[in-house]
């Protein structure tokens, strides 16, 4: 991943990102309370790098205490869309007909639910908050993870390594963990990505729409709400946090891209010789490893898990 430029530089953001959010813990260049009423819209100078806003605070210091903000609504989107998508999928790809076809058809019917109509009827009972953007985004997310993955789980579900596991005895659970998911990483590293990517755009708009952070609390939506009715006369204060926000959205999707070349045998050659180079009999909880079944039917199933990886690779290239 760090062999390439554009992995280097989603690296290189995602980290500076994480050593601000820890840094802002403990230090910040002002205090974010501290107001200076002589000098608001100041231009950026030595005592503040960025200038002020309206109320005479820091910008970098809001900005800087706004990371750890956007970063803790990052992490617990991305948790509730992973958890809540593969329970779908779970559902979508069981054994039983009428709740797999059930389940499919309520995704379907949640999926063309606008997000902002959720985070809408959230914050009626919750007010603007920081949970109503996490569950309005990882319930959104989640239906479209799921909806995305579905086809992959399906190949995988439906292969023969799979019947033979459940055959012997294999519990679902375990089918789940260890022949499904790890079938459809290509398509979950892409669209977490794009889940993490978007839950900051999310965040900027819901805080500007006043559902979102609540007035007080740092955060880069809220700089830009705050700074955004003075574009025209103090741009500047509206440029930094835009640039932030722009710059981490980017090296989000770009990470997901390499994240899934790196983990996707159609585009690393490395992964699929490897893969080709494991001798029968030694996979970990594969076909090869289940009591009862030859040589001949483990190099069957084999080639099949290899085709079923290639074909949740080639998905999850679409979805770029």
């Amino acid at each position: 991943m760090w062999r390439r430029g554009e992995g280097r530089f989603a690296l290189i953001v995602l980290a500076l990102w994480v050593l601000v959010a820890a840094i802002s813990l403990i230090w910040t260049p002002q205090s974010l309370w501290a107001t200076d009423g002589y000098h608001v819209w100041a231009k950026p100078s030595a005592d503040h790098w960025l200038g002020t806003d309206g109320t005479g605070s820091d910008v970098f210091s809001w900005l800087m205490a706004g990371s750890r903000t956007n970063l803790l609504i990052v992490l617990l989107t991305v948790v509730l869309s992973a958890v809540w998508g593969l329970a779908l999928v779970a559902a979508m790809v069981a054994r039983h007909a009428a709740l797999s076809n059930a389940t499919v058809v309520a995704v379907d019917a949640l999926i063309s639910i606008p997000m902002v109509l959720v985070a809408l009827i959230l914050a009626v009972p919750l007010g603007a908050s920081v949970t109503v953007i996490v569950i309005a985004c990882g319930f959104g997310y989640g239906l479209n993870l799921a909806r995305v993955a579905r086809p992959a789980a399906v190949l995988a579900a439906r292969s023969a390594y799979v019947e033979s596991a459940l055959s012997n005895g294999a519990s679902g659970w375990r089918v789940l963990t260890s022949h499904i998911i790890p079938n459809i990483l290509p398509v979950l590293a892409v669209q977490l990505s794009l889940s993490a990517g978007t839950a900051v755009l999310a965040e900027s708009g819901l805080t500007y729409l006043g559902i979102g952070v609540p007035s007080g609390v740092p955060s880069w939506g809220h700089s830009l709400a705050t700074s955004v009715k003075l574009i025209n006369v103090f741009p500047l204060t509206v440029l930094w946090p835009g640039l932030i926000v722009t710059l981490v959205v980017v090296a989000l999707n770009v990470f997901g891209d390499v994240l899934r070349d790196a983990i996707d045998p159609v585009s690393n050659p490395a992964l699929r010789q490897a893969g080709a180079a494991v001798p029968a009999g030694h996979g970990d909880d594969g076909v090869d490893d289940v009591d009862g079944i030859d040589n001949d039917e483990a190099d069957t199933a084999q080639r099949r898990a290899e085709d079923v990886s290639d074909t949740a690779a080639m998905i999850g290239r679409s979805t770029r």
